[in-house]
């Protein structure tokens, strides 16, 4: 087994994470973590949710009690890499439930979700994260799902697609344009005072926390390759209290794009797990098969294929926990987040090809791990941003930005 060596990335990590890795997996040796229904619950039981929400609010810290982040972002790779590893479905559970519970964790008046959240850390109340719609994946401004105020109440209207936990949450974050003044920042009496027609009035993208059987909410699954449960949000009309609101009014597109700048970098963390254990039953299957008189594993090209992918994933681990290490001390650090999701997603694919290609006819055939990996594997490519556009980010960073004597970057 390529047991990961926490002591290669002394540089990045602190004891206490070390000290988590080994936790993590003597908790996860005897996990049962195949079953959506169960897996948000078993995973709250085993305390991983709680590294989800900071101290203040009722959860965990790991290592530095005065990170500059809200989370510890090293500890969320930790139990990423850990859990995909064993359970895709686990991870992506565990990865969903932090994109829900993190607008709250950044919005102003976090404390009143105080309640809310500790049952997120429990398991008990599994999140959603409902940002993409029909037209609007990449281009998130194009948004088209509207929230208008009608005395006490907020009124939603239009679709979100591609939605993560359908199924399970119990509660979404939705994005929306709702109203409000063009000049100031208004206050729920000034929108209510507001006339859509009025010139002056402009749309701004808010978020709302909406429960799953909020009138005029029509919940359906999306059926996909993986095992990760998968819907579509149609919202007509459909009503949710005045102080569903999340933070302030104006505030979901920096809600939406913070909470993707940090957990961005965990994506990376998952695509490693994935990759390890992609490796380590190739290993075990090329020691095992026998071709042409000899085991695969003593074939030169078969040992040329190893190395390749030994070698990209430690490379993909290093960018990963660089970006992480970086996003805890408070740096922005775009452009080595942008690198650390592109190029282990992109080099975890290829790992995860090739030991398709060395498991030969068991590599496709359903029931074999490594087949699931294959399909799992390959939404991370496009999950919070596609490599596309970590392309686009990285490359305007070296035009926009100025060198990073961190990362050691130079223009």
């Amino acid at each position: 087994m390529l047991t990961p060596s926490w002591s290669d990335l002394s540089m990045f990590l602190d004891p206490a994470h070390k000290a988590l890795g080994q936790e993590i997996a003597r908790k996860l040796a005897s996990a049962d973590l195949s079953s959506p229904a169960t897996v948000g619950a078993r995973l709250g039981e085993l305390g991983l949710f709680g590294l989800l929400v900071p101290p203040a609010l009722g959860g965990t810290i790991v290592a530095n009690p005065a990170l500059a982040a809200p989370v510890d972002v090293r500890a969320l790779c930790i139990v990423r890499e850990a859990l995909a590893y064993i359970s895709p479905l686990a991870d992506g559970v565990f990865a969903v439930q932090g994109l829900g519970a993190h607008p709250m964790v950044m919005a102003k008046g976090a404390a009143d979700r105080a309640p809310l959240l500790k049952e997120v850390i429990r398991g008990t109340k599994i999140l959603g994260f409902a940002l993409t719609e029909p037209e609007a994946g990449s281009d998130v401004a194009s948004m088209r799902a509207t929230a208008r105020l009608e005395g006490r109440s907020w009124h939603l209207d239009g679709e979100k697609v591609f939605i993560s936990n359908v199924g399970i949450a119990s509660h979404f974050i939705v994005f929306a344009h709702a109203m409000q003044h063009s000049l100031s920042v208004p206050t729920p009496m000034d929108i209510r005072a507001t006339s859509l027609e009025t010139p002056r009035a402009k749309r701004a993208i808010s978020a709302f926390l909406v429960d799953a059987k909020a009138p005029g909410l029509t919940l359906t699954e999306m059926p996909t390759s993986g095992d990760h449960p998968l819907g579509r949000l149609l919202m007509k009309e459909c009503t949710i209290p005045e102080d569903a609101l999340v933070g302030e009014l104006g505030a979901g597109m920096s809600l939406a794009l913070g909470t993707l700048d940090v957990f961005r970098t965990t994506v990376g963390a998952a695509a490693v797990g994935m990759a390890r254990r992609a490796i380590d039953d190739t290993v075990v299957r090329v020691k095992s098969r026998v071709q042409f008189g000899k085991r695969l594993s003593e074939m030169q090209l078969t040992q040329a294929a190893l190395a390749d992918m030994l070698t990209e994933l430690d490379a993909a681990r290093l960018l990963v926990f660089r970006a992480a290490w970086m996003k805890d001390k408070g740096e922005r650090a775009r452009a080595e987040v942008a690198m650390a999701k592109l190029f282990a997603t992109e080099a975890a694919f290829r790992i995860v090809d090739r030991a398709v290609q060395l498991h030969g006819g068991l590599g496709v055939t359903t029931g074999t791990f490594v087949e699931r990996l294959y399909r799992e594997i390959r939404p991370l490519r496009i999950y919070e941003g596609t490599s596309e556009i970590q392309r686009l980010i990285i490359g305007s960073s070296l035009i926009e930005d100025p060198p990073s004597t961190t990362s050691g970057r130079r223009i």
